[in-house]
């Protein structure tokens, strides 16, 4: 009987140690190092010469190779299209993660069953059943959709054979196993080594694989951080799960941009696509109410506008709170240490909160003079006019500075019926308007003199 062969490998990292030791020396995480019981069987899982069509790996001078425009596979679903780059590259592979129930099964199997191509739906999670029960609920119905429920790559690839899908789909890679390593599902070696058996497949074959990967407590998708260097691409699906609204945001892209986003509503059929995200954002109010402002904001190549609601109250208890839902708490502490310093409003001995509608996130720093008007708007008890909208960065010794990209932040505001923007008074615009005004600030002092 031969001698079983251990290692000890960084969960976090996936570096190899020979014995075990509290700190890894690669990523210096500590407690992150287990032993794994690995046993090679064989050279590989997937057999390309049993495989028509398969390309050969030869090397060629790169001034010989034939480059060729391969057609993207175009989905039903505009804002997966849009976050890819305009569609699936052929022979690519497509990393999506996400905290439990956010969508991310819903969201595949939608595209899934809408494709107009032959695709295999492989799930190491849910009954065959299960997924028909999701699948009526979309209430649509698909020939070219093939469902296997199957944790064992070598019986995945044998199926793969007898269907010669055109898009292959795994839910998820934390549930796969192969006979190359003897260790359990979700482990880092399985992990790697499913991983990169399913890239030497969809490299080989040039069919497009799209996995779904878990994500730890702290946010990051489980398994060693070279599974996302493995891929080609890696998506984040983002939102809460107590709002219906979606964020699909990419995070690598070796096609395509790394800024686009794709909004979605969740509701009882699945995921619906959202075209016009600033309708859905901004609040519809039957009365004025203080504590609102409208910020214009782009997320990738996507101008929207978007609502940031404030609330200043005096502290009930000792010690003031700061509270923000979808902005950076620490650059709202910037603003409101600039209001107190440079304006002179009286703010540290006051509660705080600030609010993105929609339960959304969003980085933009042009979102700085609305939240500092949302506040001071709040703390005066002064309405906002709800046809004003605002797009420019804060510093910190209270100037007004510019932001990139403004004439399209302008042009979605005037589209969508504002009459006044206010931005920074050294930004440079190359834009005509007609039905909305530009109103120019060059320090804070400047906003509140415009707002009254």
């Amino acid at each position: 009987m031969s001698k079983v062969k251990t290692t000890f490998i960084c969960n976090n990292c996936g570096t190899n140690f020979p014995k075990w030791q509290g700190q890894c020396t690669s990523c210096k995480s500590w407690n992150s190092i287990s032993e794994e019981v690995i046993l090679k069987t064989k050279s590989n899982t997937w057999e390309t010469e049993s495989v028509k069509g398969v390309k050969s790996t030869t090397p060629q001078k790169i001034s010989n190779i034939v480059y060729k425009e391969e057609n993207r596979l175009v989905t039903s679903d505009s804002e997966f299209n849009r976050v890819l780059g305009g569609g699936i590259v052929p022979g690519s592979l497509t990393l999506l993660g996400g905290e439990p129930g956010i969508g991310k099964s819903t969201l595949l199997l939608q595209i899934a069953i809408r494709l107009p191509y032959s695709t295999l739906y492989v799930s190491g999670e849910e009954s065959q059943s299960q997924i028909k029960m999701r699948a009526n609920r979309m209430n649509h119905e698909s020939d070219e959709c093939y469902v296997l429920t199957e944790i064992s790559l070598e019986s995945i690839f044998k199926q793969i054979k007898k269907i010669q899908p055109q898009i292959l789909i795994i839910d998820s890679i934390q549930t796969l196993k192969t006979e190359l390593v003897d260790s359990a599902p979700g482990s880092v070696s399985q992990i790697k080594t499913c991983t990169s058996e399913l890239i030497n497949f969809a490299k080989k074959t040039s069919t497009p694989v799209i996995i779904i990967g878990h994500i730890t407590k702290d946010g990051n998708i489980a398994g060693p951080k070279i599974l996302e260097h493995m891929v080609d691409t890696v998506l984040q699906f983002e939102g809460d799960r107590n709002h219906v609204y979606r964020i699909l945001r990419v995070n690598k892209n070796r096609f395509g941009s790394t800024n686009e986003i794709g909004v979605y509503e969740m509701n009882v059929k699945g995921l619906k696509e959202i075209n016009n995200p600033s309708e859905i954002l901004i609040s519809k109010k039957n009365q004025e109410l203080s504590g609102n402002a409208i910020s214009a904001t782009i997320e990738g190549m996507r101008p929207f506008m978007i609502e940031v609601q404030a609330l200043v109250s005096t502290a009930v208890y000792g010690t003031p709170q700061r509270s923000s839902t979808g902005y950076n708490s620490k650059r709202l502490n910037m603003l409101l240490a600039v209001l107190e310093k440079r304006v002179g409003f009286r703010l540290a001995s006051k509660d705080v909160f600030l609010n993105i509608t929609g339960g959304i996130s969003v980085d933009d720093t042009a979102l700085d003079l609305a939240v500092v008007a949302a506040i001071i708007s709040s703390n005066e008890d002064l309405v906002l006019n709800e046809k004003y909208c605002f797009a420019a960065e804060i510093g910190l010794s209270g100037e007004i500075r510019p932001v990139q990209r403004l004439e399209q932040r302008i042009t979605e505001a005037e589209k969508l019926g504002f009459s006044k923007i206010f931005i920074s008074k050294f930004s440079k615009l190359n834009i005509s308007t007609k039905s909305i005004k530009i109103i120019f600030l060059s320090k804070i002092e400047d906003l509140i003199n415009n707002l009254n």
